[in-house]
């Protein structure tokens, strides 16, 4: 007998593994948190508004607030036509559509958005997905297979890096809006393979804008195709509010764009728009467009109206950089860090040279009545912490000027200025 082998009296002993508790990575996190309210701080992550009253008011633990953090830029949320087009939808075809766009999920609206999209864009093809997140998802990881390049930003919003992730395509960054390191990275890669180089066209953390002339030149140099997110700029920037990459000339070079419906549009969704003749491929080989539901039918009808509504929306973007340039101006004359010189976007970073002073920022700004968003890293570079304000283009005079005066008196509480 071998000693592999148990005679019939030996009992057999099982040796269970003590339990994982895979909840137990996240204790630091918890930790941090509990710390932060136990020092009297609200949670800055889980912030209830209880009634919003306007694109710029809302009622936050019974006090009236200005926000100042919605990326509701073009303050298309509260527009009578985008209402009454979500009530007619709301009334016409009920609440959801049950399914994916592949299989009962197309209606009457889902095709008008598309078409809204096409006109406004000035292309043949757009694709409607279920969110922005889930258009960057989509797009890269079908668009780059293996054996294919995907070249990106090193600060790229986490959606792109998660759709490079979710692909099978090598990946290589260069750093940030460096045009020089984009040309010395794509001239390292094989000729052979396919390419596809990915920006944005604002960049959400601190509101800089791409240099996409000279990006767009580089990657076309090399033979890659080009894809732009302008989530941040869609609705003013260019003349007819395509985005930066209409700002700057591109229109004919940029092969897709990216975009959202939860920022200037006012409601939520997103999308990818192309010229490509063979783009309607996409949607057979799309697992994030495929496999889950589709966008409620409101949702989608007041999407349409809006997009129609911004491509005449002139006086709006106008007033968006004014309101833009006043609260960059302003902010600089009394001694604030800024993540840019200049206003380059409708955001506008504040940068605190530490995370309590973040916090108490944060927190005097709120119980003052202005809500900002307060970014820290992950989100941030290491290091890096930030309010970043998002100007909306229904912000009155009155309403950034008193926006300034709270950080004025917020910022001398926290010594971060004279």
């Amino acid at each position: 007998m071998t000693d592999s082998l148990q005679t019939a009296d030996a009992p057999t002993i099982e040796t269970v593994a003590p339990e994982r508790d895979l909840m137990s990575k996240f204790d630091g996190l918890i930790a941090e948190r509990q710390a932060l309210l136990d020092s009297g701080v609200r949670d800055p992550f889980a912030i209830v508004m209880d009634q919003v009253l306007s694109p710029t008011e809302a009622v936050i633990k019974g006090k009236k607030t200005i926000l100042l953090g919605t990326y509701n830029y073009m303050g298309m949320t509260f527009d009578p036509d985008v209402i009454a087009a979500g009530k007619e939808a709301l009334e016409t075809f009920g609440s959801g559509t049950n399914g994916s766009r592949m299989l009962n999920g197309t209606f009457r609206d889902h095709m008008e958005v598309e078409q809204a999209l096409r006109e406004f864009y000035g292309t043949s093809g757009a694709i409607v997905f279920s969110t922005g997140y889930m258009a960057n998802l989509g797009m890269i990881a079908t668009l780059a297979g293996k054996g294919e390049y995907v070249i990106l930003d090193a600060d790229s919003h986490a959606s792109i890096y998660d759709g490079c992730a979710m692909g099978v395509a090598e990946i290589v960054r260069f750093r940030h809006n460096s045009v020089e390191d984009l040309d010395k990275r794509l001239g390292r890669l094989p000729p052979e393979p396919g390419k596809l180089v990915v920006l944005e066209g604002v960049y959400s953390m601190v509101g800089d804008i791409a240099p996409l002339k000279e990006m767009v030149a580089v990657a076309k140099k090399h033979g890659a195709m080009v894809l732009v997110d302008e989530a941040h700029s869609m609705g003013f920037f260019g003349p007819h509010g395509r985005g930066v990459y209409e700002d700057q000339g591109l229109e004919g070079e940029v092969d897709f764009v990216v975009g959202t419906f939860s920022k200037s549009v006012g409601t939520v969704g997103g999308f990818c728009v192309s010229n490509h003749p063979k783009f309607e491929a996409i949607r057979l080989a799309c697992r994030p467009y495929i496999f889950t539901a589709s966008l409620p039918p409101s949702v989608v009808a007041t999407a349409a109206t809006s997009i129609r509504k911004l491509a005449h929306a002139h006086n709006k973007r106008q007033h968006l950089w004014e309101n833009a340039r006043r609260v960059h101006q302003g902010l600089t004359q009394l001694g604030f860090t800024l993540g840019t010189e200049t206003p380059q976007s409708a955001i506008i970073a504040v940068i605190l040279p530490t995370q309590d002073q973040a916090v108490g920022m944060w927190q005097a700004l709120l119980e003052a009545g202005v809500y900002v968003n307060m970014a820290r890293p992950p989100a941030t570079p290491a290091g890096m912490y930030l309010l970043r304000c998002s100007l909306c283009a229904e912000h009155t005079r009155e309403q950034v000027d008193q926006v300034v005066d709270m950080f004025a008196r917020a910022g001398r509480a926290m010594a971060v200025i004279p």
